[in-house]
Protein backbone atom coordinates (compact mmCIF):
# COMPACT_ATOMS: atom_id res chain seq x y z
CA UNK A 1 0.00 0.00 0.00
CA UNK A 2 1.53 3.60 -1.29
CA UNK A 3 0.94 5.78 1.95
CA UNK A 4 3.25 8.65 0.32
CA UNK A 5 1.57 12.14 -0.11
CA UNK A 6 1.49 14.22 -3.05
CA UNK A 7 4.30 16.14 -3.77
CA UNK A 8 1.59 19.23 -3.67
CA UNK A 9 0.80 18.64 -0.42
CA UNK A 10 4.04 18.42 1.10
CA UNK A 11 5.04 21.72 -0.82
CA UNK A 12 1.93 23.48 0.65
CA UNK A 13 2.57 22.09 4.53
CA UNK A 14 6.67 23.58 3.89
CA UNK A 15 5.27 26.96 3.02
CA UNK A 16 2.76 26.85 5.93
CA UNK A 17 5.46 25.87 8.16
CA UNK A 18 7.99 28.25 7.30
CA UNK A 19 5.42 31.04 7.26
CA UNK A 20 4.69 29.70 11.17
CA UNK A 21 7.99 29.68 11.99
CA UNK A 22 8.82 33.61 10.77
CA UNK A 23 5.95 34.42 12.29
CA UNK A 24 7.09 32.90 15.83
CA UNK A 25 10.48 34.68 15.13
CA UNK A 26 8.70 37.63 14.37
CA UNK A 27 6.81 37.58 17.39
CA UNK A 28 9.74 36.17 19.75
CA UNK A 29 12.28 39.87 18.27
CA UNK A 30 9.24 41.76 19.37
CA UNK A 31 8.95 40.47 23.01
CA UNK A 32 12.71 41.09 23.14
CA UNK A 33 12.13 44.99 21.99
CA UNK A 34 9.90 44.99 24.63
CA UNK A 35 7.24 46.22 21.80
CA UNK A 36 3.43 45.67 21.03
CA UNK A 37 2.05 42.88 18.85
CA UNK A 38 1.41 45.22 16.23
CA UNK A 39 1.50 43.58 11.86
CA UNK A 40 2.32 40.42 11.10
CA UNK A 41 1.24 38.30 13.86
CA UNK A 42 2.03 34.02 13.75
CA UNK A 43 -1.10 33.65 12.57
CA UNK A 44 -1.15 36.57 9.89
CA UNK A 45 1.89 35.83 8.69
CA UNK A 46 1.51 32.03 7.99
CA UNK A 47 -1.95 33.01 6.28
CA UNK A 48 0.15 35.38 3.99
CA UNK A 49 2.34 32.24 3.04
CA UNK A 50 -0.79 30.19 2.16
CA UNK A 51 -2.22 32.77 0.18
CA UNK A 52 1.32 33.36 -1.78
CA UNK A 53 1.62 29.76 -2.23
CA UNK A 54 -2.54 29.23 -3.95
CA UNK A 55 -2.30 32.33 -6.19
CA UNK A 56 0.95 31.55 -7.70
CA UNK A 57 -0.71 27.55 -8.13
CA UNK A 58 -4.09 28.85 -9.48
CA UNK A 59 -2.18 31.51 -11.86
CA UNK A 60 -0.64 28.56 -13.38
CA UNK A 61 1.69 30.44 -16.39
CA UNK A 62 3.03 33.86 -17.20
CA UNK A 63 2.42 36.59 -16.46
CA UNK A 64 0.83 35.94 -13.32
CA UNK A 65 -1.95 38.11 -12.87
CA UNK A 66 -3.46 36.91 -9.42
CA UNK A 67 -0.19 36.81 -8.04
CA UNK A 68 0.73 39.74 -8.85
CA UNK A 69 -2.62 41.73 -7.60
CA UNK A 70 -2.16 40.31 -4.47
CA UNK A 71 1.75 41.42 -3.84
CA UNK A 72 0.30 44.64 -4.86
CA UNK A 73 -2.72 44.76 -2.21
CA UNK A 74 -0.25 43.54 0.48
CA UNK A 75 2.15 45.98 -0.93
CA UNK A 76 -0.85 48.69 -0.08
CA UNK A 77 -1.70 47.24 3.24
CA UNK A 78 1.78 47.47 4.21
CA UNK A 79 2.18 51.11 3.66
CA UNK A 80 -1.10 52.19 5.12
CA UNK A 81 0.31 50.33 8.29
CA UNK A 82 3.75 51.74 7.92
CA UNK A 83 1.89 55.48 7.38
CA UNK A 84 -0.59 54.52 10.22
CA UNK A 85 2.08 54.32 12.41
CA UNK A 86 4.53 57.04 11.63
CA UNK A 87 1.90 59.31 12.35
CA UNK A 88 0.13 58.24 15.53
CA UNK A 89 3.00 56.47 17.43
CA UNK A 90 1.36 53.01 17.08
CA UNK A 91 2.50 49.52 16.71
CA UNK A 92 3.37 50.14 12.76
CA UNK A 93 5.39 52.46 11.29
CA UNK A 94 8.60 49.32 11.35
CA UNK A 95 9.51 48.11 7.79
CA UNK A 96 11.17 45.06 9.18
CA UNK A 97 7.77 43.47 10.04
CA UNK A 98 6.91 44.57 6.27
CA UNK A 99 9.70 42.71 4.86
CA UNK A 100 9.06 39.73 6.78
CA UNK A 101 5.30 39.31 5.65
CA UNK A 102 6.71 39.76 1.70
CA UNK A 103 9.56 37.03 2.26
CA UNK A 104 6.52 35.16 3.72
CA UNK A 105 4.64 36.03 0.52
CA UNK A 106 7.32 34.73 -1.72
CA UNK A 107 7.80 31.22 -0.06
CA UNK A 108 4.73 29.32 -1.72
CA UNK A 109 6.98 30.28 -5.47
CA UNK A 110 10.29 29.90 -3.80
CA UNK A 111 9.37 26.30 -2.92
CA UNK A 112 7.22 25.81 -5.85
CA UNK A 113 10.06 26.61 -8.23
CA UNK A 114 13.63 26.16 -6.25
CA UNK A 115 15.71 23.67 -4.93
CA UNK A 116 14.79 23.00 -1.08
CA UNK A 117 18.24 24.68 -0.27
CA UNK A 118 17.37 27.72 -1.44
CA UNK A 119 14.21 28.11 0.57
CA UNK A 120 16.19 26.91 3.67
CA UNK A 121 19.13 29.50 3.06
CA UNK A 122 15.99 32.45 2.81
CA UNK A 123 14.69 31.16 6.20
CA UNK A 124 17.82 30.79 7.84
CA UNK A 125 19.02 34.94 6.86
CA UNK A 126 15.39 35.76 8.23
CA UNK A 127 15.68 33.97 11.70
CA UNK A 128 19.27 35.19 12.01
CA UNK A 129 18.42 38.56 11.07
CA UNK A 130 15.40 38.89 13.92
CA UNK A 131 17.25 36.71 16.37
CA UNK A 132 20.88 38.17 16.59
CA UNK A 133 19.75 41.94 16.45
CA UNK A 134 22.02 42.70 18.89
CA UNK A 135 25.60 41.14 17.70
CA UNK A 136 24.41 42.62 14.34
CA UNK A 137 24.00 46.03 15.67
CA UNK A 138 27.31 45.49 17.64
CA UNK A 139 29.39 45.11 14.69
CA UNK A 140 28.10 47.72 12.82
CA UNK A 141 28.91 49.56 15.74
CA UNK A 142 32.00 48.20 15.55
CA UNK A 143 32.56 48.42 12.17
CA UNK A 144 34.20 51.51 10.67
CA UNK A 145 33.45 52.74 7.10
CA UNK A 146 36.97 51.49 5.71
CA UNK A 147 35.31 47.77 6.46
CA UNK A 148 32.18 48.29 4.20
CA UNK A 149 34.54 49.57 1.52
CA UNK A 150 36.61 45.99 1.49
CA UNK A 151 33.83 44.25 1.69
CA UNK A 152 33.13 45.75 -1.31
CA UNK A 153 36.52 45.00 -2.87
CA UNK A 154 36.29 41.66 -2.01
CA UNK A 155 32.91 41.39 -3.67
CA UNK A 156 34.44 42.94 -6.86
CA UNK A 157 37.03 40.28 -7.02
CA UNK A 158 35.16 37.42 -6.04
CA UNK A 159 31.90 37.96 -7.40
CA UNK A 160 33.14 40.11 -10.82
CA UNK A 161 36.95 39.64 -11.31
CA UNK A 162 36.81 35.83 -11.02
CA UNK A 163 33.92 35.01 -13.23
CA UNK A 164 35.36 37.42 -15.81
CA UNK A 165 39.32 36.16 -15.98
CA UNK A 166 39.20 33.37 -18.64
CA UNK A 167 40.04 29.78 -18.29
CA UNK A 168 43.01 30.19 -20.77
CA UNK A 169 46.90 29.26 -19.61
CA UNK A 170 49.41 32.57 -18.92
CA UNK A 171 52.02 32.53 -21.53
CA UNK A 172 55.37 30.55 -21.01
CA UNK A 173 52.66 28.65 -18.02
CA UNK A 174 50.96 25.90 -19.68
CA UNK A 175 49.37 24.74 -16.79
CA UNK A 176 48.33 27.81 -15.14
CA UNK A 177 45.98 29.99 -15.87
CA UNK A 178 44.69 33.36 -15.38
CA UNK A 179 41.32 31.83 -13.70
CA UNK A 180 43.55 28.97 -11.31
CA UNK A 181 45.94 31.65 -9.93
CA UNK A 182 42.53 34.43 -9.45
CA UNK A 183 40.98 31.72 -7.37
CA UNK A 184 43.66 31.47 -5.23
CA UNK A 185 43.80 34.66 -4.50
CA UNK A 186 39.92 34.54 -3.33
CA UNK A 187 40.50 32.04 -1.22
CA UNK A 188 43.38 33.09 0.71
CA UNK A 189 42.03 36.54 1.18
CA UNK A 190 38.56 35.01 2.61
CA UNK A 191 40.53 32.41 5.04
CA UNK A 192 42.97 34.98 6.28
CA UNK A 193 39.93 37.73 6.31
CA UNK A 194 37.64 35.80 8.45
CA UNK A 195 40.60 35.60 10.67
CA UNK A 196 41.56 38.88 10.98
CA UNK A 197 37.86 39.86 11.59
CA UNK A 198 37.05 37.77 14.05
CA UNK A 199 40.09 39.06 15.69
CA UNK A 200 39.24 43.00 15.25
CA UNK A 201 35.62 42.66 16.21
CA UNK A 202 34.24 39.87 17.42
CA UNK A 203 37.22 39.43 20.19
CA UNK A 204 39.21 43.03 20.11
CA UNK A 205 40.37 42.18 23.51
CA UNK A 206 41.31 38.71 22.97
CA UNK A 207 43.97 37.08 24.95
CA UNK A 208 47.41 36.59 24.16
CA UNK A 209 46.74 32.58 23.89
CA UNK A 210 43.62 33.66 21.31
CA UNK A 211 45.69 36.18 19.53
CA UNK A 212 47.31 32.95 18.34
CA UNK A 213 44.73 30.72 17.42
CA UNK A 214 42.81 34.19 15.18
CA UNK A 215 46.44 35.05 14.00
CA UNK A 216 47.42 31.83 12.82
CA UNK A 217 44.49 31.43 10.47
CA UNK A 218 45.38 35.21 9.47
CA UNK A 219 48.94 34.46 8.95
CA UNK A 220 51.47 32.75 11.11
CA UNK A 221 54.13 34.93 10.50
CA UNK A 222 52.52 38.39 11.23
CA UNK A 223 51.03 36.62 14.31
CA UNK A 224 54.58 35.78 15.54
CA UNK A 225 55.67 39.10 15.02
CA UNK A 226 52.81 40.84 16.82
CA UNK A 227 53.13 38.12 19.97
CA UNK A 228 57.36 38.87 20.09
CA UNK A 229 56.87 42.42 20.39
CA UNK A 230 53.76 42.20 22.69
CA UNK A 231 56.04 40.13 24.97
CA UNK A 232 59.14 43.04 24.71
CA UNK A 233 56.44 45.68 25.64
CA UNK A 234 54.14 44.01 28.14
CA UNK A 235 55.37 41.86 31.00
CA UNK A 236 52.05 40.90 31.44
CA UNK A 237 51.83 38.95 28.15
CA UNK A 238 55.63 37.39 28.19
CA UNK A 239 54.11 34.34 30.25
CA UNK A 240 51.67 33.13 27.57
CA UNK A 241 53.14 34.39 24.25
CA UNK A 242 55.25 30.92 23.73
CA UNK A 243 52.27 29.03 23.91
CA UNK A 244 50.45 31.85 21.51
CA UNK A 245 53.54 31.51 19.33
CA UNK A 246 53.59 27.64 19.35
CA UNK A 247 49.35 27.74 18.39
CA UNK A 248 50.24 30.90 15.65
CA UNK A 249 51.85 27.83 13.59
CA UNK A 250 49.59 25.10 14.46
CA UNK A 251 46.93 26.80 13.03
CA UNK A 252 49.31 27.42 9.90
CA UNK A 253 49.68 23.74 9.11
CA UNK A 254 45.61 23.62 9.46
CA UNK A 255 44.88 26.87 6.98
CA UNK A 256 47.16 25.74 4.41
CA UNK A 257 45.79 22.00 4.84
CA UNK A 258 42.24 23.23 4.17
CA UNK A 259 43.61 25.70 1.27
CA UNK A 260 45.22 23.24 -0.48
CA UNK A 261 42.15 20.91 -0.44
CA UNK A 262 40.15 23.70 -1.33
CA UNK A 263 41.65 24.59 -4.31
CA UNK A 264 41.18 21.05 -5.82
CA UNK A 265 44.69 19.32 -4.96
CA UNK A 266 42.87 16.40 -3.07
CA UNK A 267 46.05 14.42 -3.69
CA UNK A 268 48.44 16.31 -2.42
CA UNK A 269 46.27 17.17 0.46
CA UNK A 270 45.86 13.57 1.42
CA UNK A 271 49.64 12.83 0.84
CA UNK A 272 50.25 16.26 2.85
CA UNK A 273 47.43 14.79 5.85
CA UNK A 274 49.64 12.65 7.77
CA UNK A 275 52.92 14.95 8.17
CA UNK A 276 50.57 17.96 8.67
CA UNK A 277 48.11 16.15 10.87
CA UNK A 278 51.10 14.95 13.18
CA UNK A 279 52.68 18.57 12.98
CA UNK A 280 50.01 20.32 14.18
CA UNK A 281 48.91 17.83 16.73
CA UNK A 282 52.62 17.90 18.16
CA UNK A 283 52.49 21.99 18.31
CA UNK A 284 49.56 21.85 19.95
CA UNK A 285 50.83 19.61 22.80
CA UNK A 286 53.69 21.93 22.94
CA UNK A 287 51.40 24.77 23.27
CA UNK A 288 49.33 22.89 26.07
CA UNK A 289 52.77 22.14 27.95
CA UNK A 290 54.20 26.41 27.73
CA UNK A 291 50.51 26.81 28.47
CA UNK A 292 50.68 24.85 31.56
CA UNK A 293 54.30 25.85 32.58
CA UNK A 294 52.76 29.08 32.26
CA UNK A 295 50.32 28.88 34.56
CA UNK A 296 52.37 26.97 37.18
CA UNK A 297 54.84 29.59 36.99
CA UNK A 298 51.88 31.55 38.75
CA UNK A 299 51.01 34.18 36.35
CA UNK A 300 47.71 35.25 34.58
CA UNK A 301 49.48 37.43 31.64
CA UNK A 302 46.48 36.05 29.04
CA UNK A 303 43.79 37.99 30.79
CA UNK A 304 45.75 41.24 32.26
CA UNK A 305 47.65 41.54 28.69
CA UNK A 306 46.82 44.68 26.81
CA UNK A 307 44.62 43.15 23.31
CA UNK A 308 47.16 42.73 20.63
CA UNK A 309 46.84 44.37 17.15
CA UNK A 310 47.62 41.86 13.72
CA UNK A 311 48.11 45.01 11.94
CA UNK A 312 46.33 47.92 10.63
CA UNK A 313 46.26 46.75 7.42
CA UNK A 314 43.65 43.90 6.56
CA UNK A 315 44.09 41.19 4.03
CA UNK A 316 41.87 42.15 1.37
CA UNK A 317 43.17 45.32 0.17
CA UNK A 318 43.11 44.90 -3.43
CA UNK A 319 47.04 45.87 -3.82
CA UNK A 320 48.02 42.79 -1.48
CA UNK A 321 45.44 40.62 -3.90
CA UNK A 322 47.03 42.22 -6.23
CA UNK A 323 50.45 41.03 -4.61
CA UNK A 324 49.53 37.23 -4.46
CA UNK A 325 48.97 37.17 -8.13
CA UNK A 326 52.11 38.51 -9.21
CA UNK A 327 53.94 36.41 -6.49
CA UNK A 328 51.65 33.10 -7.19
CA UNK A 329 52.91 33.89 -11.24
CA UNK A 330 56.50 34.67 -10.32
CA UNK A 331 56.88 32.10 -8.21
CA UNK A 332 55.57 29.25 -10.79
CA UNK A 333 58.17 30.52 -13.59
CA UNK A 334 61.08 30.62 -11.49
CA UNK A 335 59.75 26.63 -10.27
CA UNK A 336 59.71 25.85 -14.00
CA UNK A 337 62.81 27.34 -14.26
CA UNK A 338 64.46 25.77 -11.65
CA UNK A 339 62.96 22.27 -12.20
CA UNK A 340 63.44 22.44 -16.01
CA UNK A 341 67.40 23.11 -15.38
CA UNK A 342 68.65 21.60 -11.83
CA UNK A 343 65.95 19.00 -11.13
CA UNK A 344 64.76 17.99 -7.56
CA UNK A 345 67.73 19.29 -5.97
CA UNK A 346 67.18 22.55 -7.27
CA UNK A 347 63.48 22.63 -6.26
CA UNK A 348 64.60 21.86 -2.83
CA UNK A 349 67.09 24.69 -2.15
CA UNK A 350 64.69 26.60 -3.83
CA UNK A 351 61.39 25.78 -1.23
CA UNK A 352 64.07 25.99 1.67
CA UNK A 353 64.52 30.12 0.94
CA UNK A 354 61.53 30.52 -0.38
CA UNK A 355 60.05 29.41 3.01
CA UNK A 356 62.34 32.43 4.55
CA UNK A 357 58.97 34.81 3.31
CA UNK A 358 55.40 33.93 2.69
CA UNK A 359 55.18 30.50 1.61
CA UNK A 360 51.31 30.66 0.74
CA UNK A 361 51.54 32.05 -3.51
CA UNK A 362 54.54 29.35 -3.85
CA UNK A 363 53.09 26.65 -2.16
CA UNK A 364 49.84 26.99 -4.34
CA UNK A 365 51.83 27.70 -7.30
CA UNK A 366 54.26 24.41 -7.00
CA UNK A 367 50.51 22.21 -6.82
CA UNK A 368 49.14 23.92 -9.51
CA UNK A 369 51.59 23.72 -12.05
CA UNK A 370 52.73 20.43 -13.48
CA UNK A 371 56.81 20.90 -13.67
CA UNK A 372 59.36 18.70 -14.74
CA UNK A 373 59.56 16.67 -11.34
CA UNK A 374 57.34 14.03 -9.61
CA UNK A 375 54.19 14.59 -7.89
CA UNK A 376 56.49 13.36 -4.27
CA UNK A 377 58.99 15.97 -4.98
CA UNK A 378 56.20 18.50 -5.27
CA UNK A 379 55.22 17.07 -1.52
CA UNK A 380 58.49 17.39 -0.29
CA UNK A 381 59.05 20.47 -1.22
CA UNK A 382 55.67 21.76 0.42
CA UNK A 383 57.25 20.27 4.02
CA UNK A 384 60.80 21.89 3.38
CA UNK A 385 59.03 25.30 2.55
CA UNK A 386 56.87 25.23 5.55
CA UNK A 387 59.48 24.00 7.29
CA UNK A 388 62.14 26.92 6.50
CA UNK A 389 59.66 29.35 7.36
CA UNK A 390 58.88 27.26 10.96
CA UNK A 391 62.97 28.58 11.11
CA UNK A 392 61.97 32.55 10.18
CA UNK A 393 59.67 32.58 12.91
CA UNK A 394 61.89 31.26 15.52
CA UNK A 395 63.80 33.96 14.47
CA UNK A 396 61.52 36.53 14.75
CA UNK A 397 59.77 35.42 18.04
CA UNK A 398 63.58 35.41 19.35
CA UNK A 399 65.08 38.80 17.57
CA UNK A 400 62.11 40.48 18.30
CA UNK A 401 60.94 39.94 21.67
CA UNK A 402 64.76 39.44 23.23
CA UNK A 403 63.31 37.47 26.08
CA UNK A 404 64.37 34.35 27.22
CA UNK A 405 61.06 33.21 27.62
CA UNK A 406 61.16 32.75 24.02
CA UNK A 407 63.45 30.15 23.92
CA UNK A 408 61.20 27.14 24.42
CA UNK A 409 58.73 28.39 21.21
CA UNK A 410 61.33 28.93 19.00
CA UNK A 411 63.39 25.70 19.90
CA UNK A 412 60.23 23.84 18.76
CA UNK A 413 59.48 26.02 15.79
CA UNK A 414 63.32 24.99 15.05
CA UNK A 415 62.30 21.43 15.82
CA UNK A 416 59.45 21.40 13.59
CA UNK A 417 61.66 22.86 10.71
CA UNK A 418 63.99 19.44 11.51
CA UNK A 419 60.87 16.86 11.27
CA UNK A 420 59.89 18.70 8.01
CA UNK A 421 63.07 18.20 6.01
CA UNK A 422 63.64 15.07 8.03
CA UNK A 423 60.28 13.90 6.75
CA UNK A 424 61.12 14.86 3.53
CA UNK A 425 64.09 13.58 2.97
CA UNK A 426 62.97 10.34 4.33
CA UNK A 427 60.00 10.05 1.94
CA UNK A 428 62.22 10.33 -0.94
Amino acid sequence: MNLSLPPLLLQFAATAALAFVLGLELHSYRRAQDEGVGFGTTRTLTLIGAAGFVLWLLDGVQPRGLYLVGLVALAAWLAVDLARGGRDGGAGGELLPGMIALLAYALGPLIQTQPAWMAAAVLIVAILMLAEKPLIRKISDAMPVSEGVTLAKFLIIAGLVLPLLPDTPIPGLSTISYSKVWLAVVLISAISYAGYLAHTYLFPRASTLLTGLLGGVYSSTAATVVLARQARQDEAAAAQAPAATVLATAMMYLRLWVVIAALGHLDAALRLALPFGLLCALSLGVTWLLWRRAGAAGTDAGAAAAPARLGPRNPLDLPVALLFAALFVVFAALTAFVTSHFGVSGLNVLSFVVGLSDIDPFVLSLLAGHFQVGPSAVIHAVLIASGSNNLLKAAYALGLSRRRDMLPAAAWLAASMLLSLSWAALAG
